[in-house]
């Protein structure tokens, strides 16, 4: 809004890598509404994808989320048909993570729609602008250790 003084906000990094990462995320959710499919979603299925038979312990680690939170989000993924548990080799009490045939057909489109959209999202950025704040991002925020 014009003519508002955000004070001390206008000088935070913080302030501004939150503000950009809502008009991204909404833009997200937009972009795979047809799949009913949020960021959390998406990362779990292209984990899943990458790393067949992980277990939910181990997506949690990975997403950075409480195991509840992975619960859930598992939960959410099976009940769409995109996810189904089985046992785990060599450990009855455990559970590893697949995708499913429609998982995988749904993750082919939604993939194409995100790669579509993060290209919208970097289009006021040139390509060394955009390397550029994906390596200033990876030394805010660099990865979790396995």
């Amino acid at each position: 809004m014009p003519n508002i003084d955000y004070g001390v906000l206008d000088n935070l990094i913080g302030y501004a890598i939150r503000r950009a990462q809502i008009r991204i995320y909404e833009d997200f959710v937009l972009s795979l509404a047809q799949w009913q499919i949020t960021p959390p979603r998406f990362s779990a299925l292209i984990i899943i994808s990458r790393n067949p038979h992980l277990k939910l312990t181990e997506l949690a680690q990975i997403l950075g989320i409480a195991r509840s939170g992975a619960v859930l989000l598992v939960d959410a993924l099976e009940e769409m048909n995109l996810v189904a548990r089985r046992p785990a080799a060599g450990d009855r009490r455990a559970y590893s993570l697949v995708l499913t045939a429609a998982g995988r057909r749904t993750l082919e489109a939604a993939t194409q729609a995100v790669v579509a959209h993060d290209a919208h999202v970097g289009s006021a950025l040139t390509g060394a602008e955009q390397a550029t704040l994906k390596s200033l991002l990876a030394r805010l925020a660099p990865p979790r250790a396995g």
